[in-house]
């Protein structure tokens, strides 16, 4: 792979000055993404299922201990997945939080028997589990799946009485992340989420949507709120089905990430230190995260956005970050805060965001020229769109023991057995035989 300039490289380390600088630019690039999705599930659920300050710091936990696992060598953060929202809350609701942090260990898990095979075997077999086909879809149906939630938070359902306020604020919110991510230059063009989250909020105080009384309870420093299995419950394997699934969608984008931070600092990461690595170092932070109460880790695209804009790709940078992180989870005036963030707010903001995710599926198939012209194409897209979002969901009882597979992780199974049992060739001597009726 050619070489790129830059300015520090995978193992300099910066002066302490710039070292500091670069390392609050990568939290920030972070930030606004993993207090969201805390925040976005206990909205979806309607209870408390994650905190703010448990998710800041299994983020910067998770990202030293996938430093640790790739020896330094690879410049990626490691935050909260937007992903695993719907899945996370299905779980919660279906099996509690030992159901959801279960799972969501489990995740960890299926990413380090993934890198065990792919460190003997190789990665080839991953490209015919998962084609730009399957995972397209399944990115797709992770947006689109969660936009009712975003007009709710907005207060446009057709069953609320409409408050001006909030859909004011909304707009505002809305319109402040738009433009950013259109227009913005530098650093803004890379943060639109958290410009859009500040400005909202700020409109939100002049608008008395706020109540500070949380902040002026909270303790300036208090300790994160883990929840740890066996101490504050029982690991149950009731949701596994719910969760374990959009791994392979989480796994996809995992190489994508690392093959656009490849070309970026000219250095083919997924042979050095190898997707073998990289993925065992995910896997264990995101079990590691499940085991203390967060939300699954995944890389982020933002970090690494900040590394193509600054030519730093220093290790060190890295780690910096992520250690600020842990630290933010434990100032409690702060985390109070972002937890008065009113619902308008997020619903603004995630009306851009939910639309992104899912435009970024769609991205997958054009990019990857996926030929929809092919009827077994058609078949495995079609049929995961509508069973992920038509609500489809498959029980299976027996004695005490109940699975349920639902929406996006029943999507994903159907989808990957169709493209793996559906030969082309017939379908397309049924298509001939069609035509010619």
């Amino acid at each position: 792979m050619e070489e790129k300039k830059l300015l520090l490289d995978v193992n300099e380390k910066p002066t302490i000055g710039k070292w500091i600088i670069l390392a609050i630019q990568h939290v920030f690039a972070m930030f606004g993404a993993t207090i969201l999705v805390p925040i976005l599930v206990n909205s979806s659920a309607g209870e408390e299922v994650l905190t703010i300050p448990v998710a800041l710091a299994t983020s910067g936990i998770g990202t030293l201990i996938y430093i640790l696992c790739t020896k330094g060598r690879s410049p990626v953060y490691l935050g909260s997945s937007f992903a695993f929202i719907a899945p996370l809350t299905a779980a919660y609701l279906k099996g509690g939080i030992s159901g959801a942090m279960t799972g969501i260990m489990v995740v960890g898990l299926i990413y380090v028997i993934f890198a065990t095979l792919i460190h003997f075997i190789g990665k080839d077999w991953i490209h015919k589990l998962l084609p730009h086909v399957v995972i397209g879809p399944m990115i797709m149906i992770i947006g689109l799946g969660l936009a009712p939630n975003a007009i709710s938070q907005i207060g446009l359902g057709t069953d609320t009485q409409i408050e001006w306020k909030g859909v004011i604020v909304a707009l505002i919110t809305f319109l402040t992340t738009a433009i950013v991510m259109v227009r913005g230059k530098g650093f803004l063009k890379i943060v639109p989420f958290l410009v859009g989250i500040v400005v909202g909020y700020i409109a939100s105080i002049c608008l008395g949507l706020v109540d500070f009384a949380p902040v002026a309870e909270a303790a300036f420093f208090s300790m994160p709120n883990f929840i740890l299995p066996f101490v504050n419950y029982m690991p149950s394997f009731s949701a596994i089905l719910t969760i374990a699934p959009i791994a392979l969608v989480t796994m996809a984008e995992h190489i994508g990430d690392h093959t656009a931070l490849s070309s970026i600092i000219g250095k083919d990461l997924l042979k050095d230190p190898g997707l073998d690595r990289t993925l065992l170092g995910d896997g264990i932070a995101t079990f590691v995260a499940g085991m203390l109460g967060g939300p699954a880790n995944t890389t982020y695209g933002e970090n690494t956005s900040v590394v193509g804009m600054t030519k730093v790709a220093s290790v060190w940078v890295i780690g910096l970050a992520a250690i600020i992180a842990i630290c933010l989870a434990f100032l409690g005036k702060f985390t109070a805060i972002i937890s008065t963030i009113p619902n308008p707010v997020l619903g603004g903001v995630s009306l851009l965001l939910y639309g992104f995710i899912s435009v970024n599926g769609l991205k997958v198939l054009i990019e990857n020229q996926v030929d929809f012209g092919k009827p077994k194409n058609i078949v495995v897209a079609s049929t995961m769109l509508v069973l992920g979002l038509g609500g489809a969901a498959i029980s299976i009882v027996s004695g005490d023991l109940s699975v349920t597979i639902s929406g996006m992780s029943l999507a994903a199974i159907v989808g990957i057995l169709l493209n793996l049992l559906l030969p082309e060739e017939k379908l397309k001597k049924l298509e001939e035989k069609t035509t010619e009726e």
